[in-house]
């Protein structure tokens, strides 16, 4: 267990605290590409409790600055899109792509008075289908050109979800690897036998024989041993990564898939599920196939979760632990040794950054960001394809498109299901 203060020191994000100070060092994804794709165009975003506004001027750069006009507070949500930053919609002052106002209409023309005038602006980049926000110190690190960003010749989708509580009990859960068996394992079959479906079409229902965690370059290696496995399975032979500080890769032979948890505040998340299906041996994806993207449903027409499918399942299992995790009330067991793992990760990596060295997963070095490979085990479960078989089918009600793309990546005629 944890004490109030320790439990405050790993999931508080605003500026100036331990965590929010660290987030601050890396990259995060903050919209889809598609979101902000027509010029003149202003997204309202809200990230590590900062409220700000993402915007495409009409020179087609993207900006992203604080929320609010210094001169009467007004919102910039409804700002005017100018040629090189956003115009307050009240008065006319303009912010260039830093925050610096620029001018001021109805100042005297030789007034300095803008030039001590600035709000917070941040940069962004895109990368893969998703605007990237760096809101730490200068100069800011590369943005990681992780492999499923730069892959050729897949077909990428992005789900995405508002998750109302704090980051860090979803990536715990990505550190925990026995919730396999039975969240999704019995309780799907409970699903299962609730709506009436035979019980036998879920194969992951299996007994961990064993876990193992392993620190990498880029974060944790997850393996486990299920019942009918040894150790010469992928699962534990090549596992697959957390990388830090919020990401998790899963997949399998035909789907590749990043989930990036990105603090909103401390007691609300910003859920993306990217995901990379591959294409059979000899099929070619044009270059210019569209990104889609589905947001995935927490809650039914009842206000209940929505629990018949893996992701609404973790969100449950998430959101059930409170706004923020009371880490002083709890338990934990010899399988839980990947979460206290990451715990200590994160402390460490604080102190590093409080030192003032470069928190882990840093890349300085463009060299090193050509195309950055991460492990990941192909055959899943030993069930092969199981991500892009069942699963994936499992959510075509929610993401009707992913029949289509399995279809084109089997090189099928486009279903009519």
């Amino acid at each position: 267990m944890l004490s109030k203060e320790q439990n405050e020191a790993l999931t508080e994000v605003g500026a100036g605290k331990p965590m929010g100070e660290l987030l601050r060092r890396y990259w995060h994804p903050i919209a889809i590409s598609a979101d902000v794709e027509k010029i003149g165009t202003i997204k309202k975003v809200k990230i590590l409790d900062e409220a700000l506004v993402l915007y495409r001027d009409k020179s087609n750069n993207l900006g992203l600055v604080a929320d609010r006009c210094a001169h009467r507070g007004v919102s910039l949500e409804y700002a005017i899109p100018d040629e090189c930053g956003l115009r307050c919609q009240y008065h006319g002052w303009l912010y260039d792509q830093t925050g610096q106002c620029v001018e001021q209409p109805n100042e005297p023309e030789d007034s300095t008075f803008k030039k001590r005038i600035k709000i917070s602006g941040y940069e962004v980049k895109e990368l893969g289908g998703l605007v990237f926000a760096y809101m730490g110190p200068a100069p800011a690190p590369e943005l990681p050109n992780w492999d499923l960003f730069v892959q050729d010749n897949v077909i990428r989708t992005i789900g995405y979800a508002e998750i109302p509580c704090n980051w860090v009990q979803i990536m715990e859960n990505s550190l925990d690897p026995t919730h396999l068996e039975w969240l999704h394992g019995h309780y799907f079959e409970h699903v299962f036998e609730q709506q009436g479906r035979p019980q036998n079409e879920w194969p992951i229902t299996k007994r961990h024989l064993k876990i193992g965690f392993d620190e990498f370059e880029y974060g944790i290696i997850k393996r486990r041993v299920l019942e009918g496995q040894t150790e010469e399975n992928e699962d534990w032979a090549v596992g697959h990564p957390i990388v830090f500080p919020n990401y998790l890769r899963v997949g399998d032979s035909g789907a590749h898939s990043f989930q990036i948890r990105v603090p909103i505040d401390d007691t609300h998340t910003l859920h993306f599920w990217y995901t990379c299906f591959v294409p059979a041996e000899g099929i070619k994806i044009p270059e210019n196939y569209p990104i889609s993207s589905y947001e995935c449903p927490i809650y039914d027409e009842n206000g209940k979760f929505v629990t018949d499918y893996i992701d609404g399942q973790d969100m449950m299992a998430w959101i059930t632990q409170g706004p923020v995790a009371d880490r002083s009330v709890e338990r934990l067991g010899t399988s839980d040794k990947g979460i206290i793992m990451y715990r200590q990760m994160l402390k460490r990596e604080l102190k590093k950054m409080q030192n003032g060295e470069d928190p882990k997963c840093t890349i300085r070095d463009p060299q090193q960001n050509q195309n950055i490979e991460l492990p990941q085990e192909e055959d899943k479960f030993s069930e092969g394809g199981l991500l892009s078989g069942v699963a994936v089918h499992w959510n075509t009600r929610y993401a009707p498109n992913l029949i289509e793309i399995i279809d084109i990546c089997k090189g099928e005629p486009v279903s009519s299901k």
